[in-house]
């Protein structure tokens, strides 16, 4: 038996005019149909696979009425949808196209592509570029190894600042202008990382190819090394104006 919508609830319906000034804990500033939508959203963006909404309403701790509109009117929006076959809620790529279609980052994706396929091709590793984003690392762009093999690491996907390289270099740690390491989490990939550096020459964007080395591998990790720092200052020089016209 499909779940019934609920009642408004009390607390959704507008607060009463007063003449004191709102603050922080008065009801002008309570939004609880809100505050559901986005403890849905952010509860589907930590599963890898899709939840039932009873699973939704016992997670986000309200009751599954309570909840059947709010996924009803996300799924409306396209911010979730549903399997038809097995019923369960998953969080949709909107957010993502959302954020790509934010003027600054849409730009450095666009100024970026170029210089990472060029890279790509010369170095025959995959590369991706990343940004922060609040305490996170978030990939924003991702180019494949031509080659054979390659570690590729999916658009959209973040990580902790602490544990990665691109992390590190950009809060600073790439003191030399790049950053190489053997990754603490990949056995078999050495992290190479360059800073993309803004207008006011801060890092902006960090440049990673998670290097494969095996009996396969074209190039050294040396002459890759350098194929980044190339691409990494052609990004920069973009970034900073030199023009649409910067190949390396």
């Amino acid at each position: 038996m499909p779940d019934r919508p609920e009642p408004v609830d009390a607390a959704d319906e507008a607060a009463p005019a007063t003449d004191a000034a709102p603050t922080a804990e008065s009801p002008e500033y309570a939004v609880p149909a809100l505050d559901k939508a986005l403890d849905v959203l952010e509860l589907l963006a930590d599963q890898s696979g899709g939840l039932t909404q009873a699973a939704i309403a016992t997670a986000v701790g309200r009751s599954v009425n309570q909840i059947f509109r709010v996924l009803q009117r996300l799924e409306r929006r396209g911010w979730i949808y549903r399997d038809r076959h097995s019923g369960l809620y998953l969080l949709s790529t909107r957010m993502l196209d959302l954020a790509h279609r934010h003027p600054p980052l849409r730009g450095l994706v666009e100024l970026a592509l170029g210089p990472m396929r060029r890279l790509a091709e010369a170095a025959r590793q995959s590369c991706n570029l990343s940004v922060l984003d609040a305490v996170r690392v978030r990939v924003i762009a991702q180019v494949e190894s031509p080659a054979d093999f390659g570690f590729r690491v999916r658009v959209g996907a973040d990580f902790p600042i602490e544990s990665t390289a691109a992390g590190i270099t950009l809060t600073g740690g790439a003191a030399a202008g790049f950053l190489r390491r053997d990754d603490p989490m990949q056995p078999g990939i050495t992290d190479l990382v360059v800073p993309v550096l803004g207008r006011d020459r801060q890092a902006v964007a960090a440049l990673t190819i998670p290097y494969v080395a095996t009996s396969f591998s074209e190039i050294g990790v040396d002459a890759v090394l350098r194929e980044l720092l190339e691409a990494g200052h052609a990004i920069s020089a973009r970034l900073q104006g030199a023009g649409h016209d910067v190949t390396r």
